[in-house]
C-alpha cells in the first residue's frame, strides 16, 4: 500500500500525510508541482520529526508518476467526492497507491481517466468535503484492514 499525494499546496496537510505514512509504515510519493517545497529536506527544516521515518518519493510530474507506476503494474486508486464508491465498499489491494488531489481544485479531468478506482467517504450532503488528510486516514485504515497490510503493533 501506497499514498500518492497529486500537487499538494497546503504544507500542514501534507506533513500530517508524511507522519500517517510513517507510522503506518507506507510510503508517500509527492507529484509535483506542490505549492511549497516539498521534499525531504524542507521537511526536515520544518522540524517534521517523523521524517526519518518516512519514505518520500517526489516525482516531477504525473506523467513522470505514471511511468514509474505502470513499470511497479500498481493500481490507482483516487478519493474524490465525485465517485460513486463508498471506501468501505472498495476491494483494495495491498498493491494499490491512494491518491489524494490538490486540497484547492482536486485532480484534473486527464487524471480522473488515468485511475483505476474512484472512492469516497459518505458524509453528510449539506457538507463539501473532509480535510484531504483526514478522508485520506479514513481510507488507508480500511485499505489497511482489507489487505492485512497493517504494521505490527
Amino acid at each position: 500500500m501506497e499514498i500518492a499525494l497529486f500537487e499538494p499546496d497546503i504544507p500542514q496537510n501534507t506533513g500530517t500525510i508524511v507522519r500517517l505514512g510513517a507510522c503506518l509504515g507506507v510510503p508517500v510519493h509527492i507529484i509535483g508541482p506542490a505549492g511549497f517545497a516539498a521534499n525531504e529536506r524542507a521537511f526536515r527544516r520544518a522540524g517534521l520529526d517523523y521524517i526519518d521515518h518516512a519514505r518520500l518519493v517526489d516525482h516531477v510530474s504525473f506523467s513522470a508518476f505514471e511511468e514509474w507506476r505502470k513499470t511497479e503494474n500498481r493500481r490507482l486508486v483516487l478519493l474524490t467526492t465525485k465517485a460513486e464508491t463508498l471506501h468501505t465498499e472498495f476491494a483494495y489491494s495491498s498493491r494499490d497507491i491512494l491518491l489524494c488531489g490538490r486540497e484547492s481544485s482536486g485532480v484534473p479531468d486527464s487524471v480522473h481517466t488515468a485511475v483505476d478506482g474512484r472512492v469516497r467517504v459518505p458524509i453528510r450532503p449539506q457538507l463539501r468535503s473532509l480535510n484531504v488528510a483526514v478522508a485520506l486516514a479514513m481510507v488507508l485504515g480500511e485499505a489497511l484492514r482489507q489487505s492485512g497490510s497493517f504494521p505490527d503493533a
